[in-house]
């Protein structure tokens, strides 16, 4: 079912063993790869300062906390898809508490069905974060190009007297000439007028 697109990360905070064998097993590597496991918070936060994951696990309650605060620092933290498996007498609390900030909950005791398609659902949600952030970067780039052109077109008009319309004239001649972005234009602009 998702053999063929790009792999996410998971990492699996459970104290149980189970569980994340479960996952292991669960999960085609094609789609989740590496499926990393830690037993609790402490251990996840400390891996989570060198490493990035795309879809975090977390099975409540965990040795050191109970879970949904971290997952509700993780959702803030980082752009992660986070699912929060808890058990069913506590579901409604927990989740109440948590779906409003974009945490994913499960109730136990899960069966395999549902596991996997809880994932599915949190790799389409990742997927979409992944899209959305390089829309995002791209928006970004293209607004500092703007900034930087329109700095060059006002150096343009006080170091040589051009009017708006002929110093954007210009870069954008200089661009089509030389097959160079505008952006790379203004800033020879400004290096050469000193601004």
């Amino acid at each position: 079912m998702l053999g063929n697109r790009a792999q996410y990360s998971v990492l699996v905070v459970s104290a149980s063993q189970k569980i994340t064998d479960l996952f292991h097993e669960l999960l085609p590597s094609g789609a989740f790869y590496p499926i990393v496991a830690t037993s609790g918070c402490g251990e996840a936060k400390r891996d989570l300062i060198s490493a990035e994951y795309d879809i975090i696990v977390i099975n409540a309650p965990l040795a050191d906390e109970f879970g949904s605060d971290f997952a509700l620092d993780m959702v803030q933290d980082s752009a992660s898809a986070v699912l929060l498996l808890v058990a069913s007498d506590l579901y409604g609390e927990v989740c109440s508490k948590v779906e409003g900030y974009g945490v994913m909950t499960l109730s136990k005791p899960l069966n395999r069905t549902t596991l996997y398609t809880a994932m599915t659902l949190a790799y389409a949600t990742r997927a979409r974060l992944r899209a959305m952030d390089k829309k995002n970067r791209s928006l970004a780039a293209k607004m500092s190009e703007i900034r930087v052109v329109n700095r060059a077109k006002w150096t343009l008009i006080e170091a040589l007297g051009m009017t708006e319309e002929q110093a954007h004239h210009y870069i954008e001649k200089q661009a089509m000439d030389s097959r160079a972005p505008k952006g790379e234009i203004a800033y020879t602009i400004l290096k050469t007028y000193g601004k």
